[in-house]
């Protein structure tokens, strides 16, 4: 099989990415509420943040507008594995229909391919939220605007997606071995809303579960004390990006081994 470069899969997936925004845009409706329900979810987070410190001043040393960056910050990471692998929800249907046998008659990364045909587009409205919380508490924090602190920002929301991706991958693809894993997927999907506490406000025992068996914590945690305890940064936070990368790639390879094992339903 040829081997394709990077150039190539950004112009097949710029043309999937068309198709599967005119295929949604004709549903105007239907978007249109979605993205709104999205809106006040995230509004209703914001505003049980604000109950809670209206009568907490803190939480173990973590004041409100500390608690809102990691809020924004969480669903700024979100987002990605939202609009680019939101397909992940489908995979034990197709796996179990037999539809998935499709996806490996292509020359090109079944990986890639099957992610590429759904695009979640109400993530868009997350990321704009995500942002404004941020960029509310980031003025209110006077952390500042420079360079440097654009670059880390950057690299630690891209790492701290990298972690969610890989939860969700490896949380999916166990539809290849496990006939009931739906289950996985639901509770997994759920220790998201964990992420946006500090991970100081748990047990040890949560702790540990939150940052070497489902790693939660490095979605918002561990990157936002670069911004938020410059002083006092641990090491796990300076090695995220390397452990980021490297979890990601160990998801995926489990997601194409896999993939690559499937024999259709059999019938």
């Amino acid at each position: 099989m040829q081997k394709r470069g990077l150039l190539f899969y950004f112009n097949i997936y710029r043309k999937i990415l068309a198709q599967d925004l005119k295929s949604k845009m004709s549903y105007r409706a239907d978007f249109i509420i979605s993205t709104i329900g999205m809106i006040f979810t995230n509004i209703s987070g914001f505003i049980s943040f604000w109950i809670i410190f209206k009568n907490f001043p803190s939480i173990k040393g973590w004041g409100y507008y500390e608690m809102l960056f990691l809020y924004g910050f969480s669903l700024i990471a979100l987002t990605p594995v939202q609009c680019f692998f939101d397909n992940n929800w489908n995979l034990r249907n197709h796996v179990y229909s037999g539809d998935f046998i499709k996806y490996c008659f292509r020359p090109i990364n079944i990986f890639f391919y099957y992610m590429s045909e759904v695009f979640d587009i109400k993530g868009l409205g997350q990321f704009v939220f995500g942002s404004l919380v941020l960029g509310y508490a980031w003025n209110n924090i006077n952390l500042g605007i420079s360079i440097t602190i654009i670059i880390k920002l950057i690299i630690s929301l891209i790492t701290a997606s990298l972690f969610m991706i890989a939860i969700m991958n490896l949380a999916a693809s166990t539809c290849f071995w496990l006939l009931n894993s739906g289950y996985i997927m639901v509770m997994v999907f759920r220790f998201k809303d964990y992420a946006k506490y500090p991970a100081t406000i748990f047990n040890s025992g949560f702790k540990f579960i939150f940052t070497f068996i489902i790693p939660i914590a490095f979605i918002a945690y561990y990157p936002s004390l670069v911004f938020l305890r410059p002083d006092d940064i641990p090491v796990l936070t300076w090695l995220s990006p390397l452990i980021g990368i490297l979890f990601f790639y160990i998801s995926y390879l489990v997601w194409m081994k896999g993939a690559k094992s499937y024999s259709g339903t059999g019938s």
